[in-house]
């Protein structure tokens, strides 16, 4: 219930508004999506005849990953980008970090949401072998997996150390939304951020 109240407000909070689709906003959207879909799996293990039936199975692997490893990283991933001219004084390439959020999100699909059918199949977790009718689907997740690390390693060095390097001059604010005193400060921030106190509306 806390869960879908959370959706709820983060779905509600974006209506209707003048967004706009950079980076940091495309990994908080790719957020809410694949962590509602995580929440609509863990619906199906809270009804207990089914539970029973995929308790233990990869089934309860994709759950959690797709709740907590898609609900952590591409958080971060969002904050990183949204605080990233904030914090080194240039701006990250946009391009690059679009190109990272569509093989990001196409990756952790093509690994996870397959786990859903190998746990209906009867598929244990934690197990070093599986049976052979199961190959298929294990040979799409590796190749997900792979693809899906393969993206933070591009973010690293297609993304991370440009932007720490050099790159576009970060302005105090890069954002148009962006509200609050630390956006008041250049980028990246003085190591004594405010000589005088700041005005607080």
């Amino acid at each position: 219930m806390p869960t879908g109240v959370k959706v709820f407000n983060w779905v509600a909070t974006m209506w209707k508004g003048s967004m706009t689709f950079e980076t940091p906003m495309l990994f908080a959207v790719g957020f809410i999506f694949v962590f509602t879909m995580g929440g609509f799996t863990g619906l199906i293990l809270a009804v207990t005849p089914i539970d029973i039936q995929v308790h233990d199975t990869y089934y309860v692997v994709a759950h959690f990953h797709y709740v907590l490893v898609a609900g952590s990283l591409f958080a971060l991933f969002a904050g990183f980008y949204y605080w990233a001219p904030k914090w080194t004084g240039h701006m990250y390439p946009e391009g690059r970090g679009k190109i990272h959020f569509w093989l990001s999100l196409i990756t952790f699909n093509i690994t996870f949401f397959p786990m859903h059918f190998l746990g209906l199949a009867g598929m244990p977790r934690r197990y070093a072998d599986y049976a052979v009718q199961f190959t298929d689907f294990n040979m799409i997740v590796s190749i997900g997996a792979f693809g899906f690390g393969f993206s933070q390693v591009y973010f690293l060095f297609a993304v991370v150390l440009p932007t720490i390097r050099g790159g576009a001059k970060a302005p105090a604010k890069p954002w148009e939304g962006a509200e609050g005193l630390e956006w008041t400060v250049p980028s990246p921030a003085p190591f004594h951020t405010f000589e005088n106190p700041p005005l607080v509306k």
